[in-house]
């Protein structure tokens, strides 16, 4: 076994496509022993790999050879599941002869930043999906894209990154394992299930960290600088986001079809679970987009309220100065004037002074001026 050479974490700042590389998934797990069980001793990729056997309902070898996958698939009551963990042309090349891929399904494969889609072919179906999850701190979204072959016996994902957490799928997998039974729509409903709630985590955490905006956005203390970056932050987080979430709707609904034969009778009401789950993920990142966006009108306008209260203190302020400033202004001309160089003009000057300041200030607190 090989270890898969670095790879990038996932799409960041609302941009499929900008990556940087880690060494956990999205839920802190280690990408080299995640589902440790299934991962292979013996493969012709030079990229890890992991594998399942399913037959009858039960899980009954892990980490088999990937070159024992076709001799398994000549028994009809088997499943199988294949995982490649960042796998160059070259094994992409060895899938696609092993088990009569369509050549532009391996393309789309080895191709990073596609869409989220379902693809028919004569044999199989093509999967595309993403992984998400949000930087609470930064307000990032990364994103890990996922591919999938969807053969009548055999699940094969393709992982290009470390983000998406494989054990946290197979954990799925065991947790209801009298499904196993329906073969691969079993395994294609606890992958499709883990991504969407995947997504729900995201919404989520952009939810709060919207509420958190919300705080500082009418706090005693003025952020208008923070309000904006993070708004901004937010904004390309919940655009990526719905790049990634509506897609699903299709992804879905198209893989309910039963034309494909994919999903039998008893597994329809989880199918349905996993396509109410993703419309309402999509409803909510739309309404928070909304919410981002009426944030950031608020607080343009709040900066605009403040701007016009301070304007108007000022303007109080100085009317408030100039009266005095006119009355030692007309004092110093130079000429006579009642009480001119006797201590009483100085003292009527003074009280003139400090009474028109006085009425002055009453005057604009009582009208909410100053």
């Amino acid at each position: 076994m090989t270890t898969a050479r670095a790879v990038p974490d996932g799409a960041l700042g609302g941009q499929l496509g900008t990556r940087a590389p880690r060494d956990t998934t999205f839920h802190g797990s280690d990408p080299d022993t995640v589902a440790a069980s299934a991962i292979c001793r013996a493969t012709p990729t030079k990229c890890q790999a992991r594998t399942r056997l399913y037959k009858d309902g039960m899980l009954i070898a892990e980490g088999f050879p990937v070159e024992e996958i076709s001799d398994h698939l000549t028994d009809s009551e088997v499943t199988v599941w294949l995982d490649l963990r960042d796998p160059d042309p070259d094994d992409l090349g060895v899938l696609g002869e092993e088990f009569g891929l369509h050549p532009v399904a391996i393309e789309d494969a080895e191709h990073d930043w596609e869409r989220p889609k379902l693809d028919r072919y004569r044999t199989h179906l093509f999967l595309t999906a993403y992984g998400a999850r949000l930087n609470a701190d930064t307000g990032e979204l990364a994103t890990s894209e996922l591919a999938a072959f969807v053969l009548p016996q055999a699940l094969i994902t393709v992982r290009k990154d470390d983000g998406l957490d494989i054990g946290k799928v197979t954990d799925r997998w065991d947790a209801s394992p009298d499904l196993a039974r329906y073969g691969v729509g079993y395994l294609l409903y606890g992958l499709l299930d883990y991504i969407v709630d995947g997504h729900f985590e995201a919404v989520q955490s952009l939810d709060d960290a919207v509420e958190d905006l919300e705080d500082d956005l009418f706090s005693n203390v003025p952020k208008d600088l923070r309000v904006q970056r993070r708004s901004f932050e937010l904004r390309k987080s919940l655009v990526l986001l719905r790049r990634v979430v509506i897609p699903m709707r299709e992804v879905v609904n198209t893989v309910m079809r039963r034309d494909l034969h994919i999903v039998k009778d008893d597994l329809m009401p989880y199918y349905q679970d996993v396509y109410d789950h993703v419309l309402r993920a999509t409803e909510w990142t739309e309404s928070l987009r909304d919410l981002v966006t009426t944030i950031l009108e608020t607080n343009l306008t709040i900066q605009g309220n403040r701007m016009n209260i301070i304007t108007k203190k000022v303007t109080s302020w100085a009317a408030i100065i100039a009266v005095p400033t006119f009355i030692t202004g007309f004092y110093g001309m130079n000429v006579p004037y009642p009480g001119f160089d006797k201590t009483v003009g100085f003292a009527i000057s003074v009280a003139v002074m400090l009474g028109s300041a006085a009425i002055l200030y009453a005057v604009f607190r009582r009208n909410d001026w100053l």
